[in-house]
């Protein structure tokens, strides 16, 4: 129990300030407990971290994956994926992740962070080789940067409202991930050369040489 609570504790913290507010000072504050007793559960402020990720990305991503699962076609995946993480921008839980990814972490820390955002990234590689594409993982590397530019977007109070980014960068992925095949343009046809006009008997007749007509 005191372990959620230091969890739940360290989500409110880096929500409101980010992973600088996510001190053992302020954690027993938050939950009362004195500062050693902090410290039997977590030895660091990575450790918290890396227990952080553990527990929430699991969570997140599951609820990504629910919203693929439930898209009939790969474009309505792709869409699934996208939209569904917009969504969770308001989560404490993803308010949280947002803050811890964009603190100055450990090594642990930010491998922790890198496998999860890996298994997002698997979730839409088999919709994105549907659509033809020859990377699909590449690909699905690139859309989730749409992602994340979205989310800070969301994350900064952009003077656009949430749902405009949010629907902005579901156009942008629904565009971007159309297979290079079928978003090539054609290959112009050859200007054809006009053939020159016959020239009639009397055209020719008319056009003789003046010292022809003198002999």
């Amino acid at each position: 129990m005191q372990r959620d609570a230091l969890l739940d504790a360290a989500r409110s913290l880096l929500t409101e300030g980010g992973t600088e507010a996510l001190t053992f000072p302020a954690l027993a504050e938050r939950t009362g407990l004195a500062r050693s007793s902090v410290y039997e559960y977590f030895r660091s402020r990575a450790a918290v971290v890396e227990e952080l990720c553990s527990v929430d990305f699991p969570v997140w991503a599951a609820e990504v994956e629910a919203a693929m699962e439930a898209a009939d076609g790969a474009a309505a995946k792709i869409e699934a994926y996208v939209r569904s993480q917009l969504t969770l921008v308001g989560d404490r839980r993803h308010r949280a992740v947002v803050a811890i990814s964009a603190g100055e972490l450990d090594a642990g820390a930010r491998e922790k962070i890198r496998a999860a955002h890996g298994g997002l990234v698997a979730m839409v590689v088999e919709a994105l080789g549907d659509l033809g594409h020859e990377e699909p993982r590449l690909t699905a590397m690139l859309l989730q940067g749409v992602v994340d530019a979205a989310v800070r977007r969301i994350e900064l109070g952009a003077a656009e409202v949430p749902e405009r980014i949010v629907d902005a960068a579901v156009a942008m992925a629904l565009r971007g991930v159309q297979s290079p095949a079928t978003t090539s343009a054609p290959t112009p046809e050859p200007a054809l050369t006009p053939e020159p006009a016959p020239v009639s008997d009397s055209v020719s007749d008319s056009a003789t040489s003046p010292l022809v007509e003198q002999l």
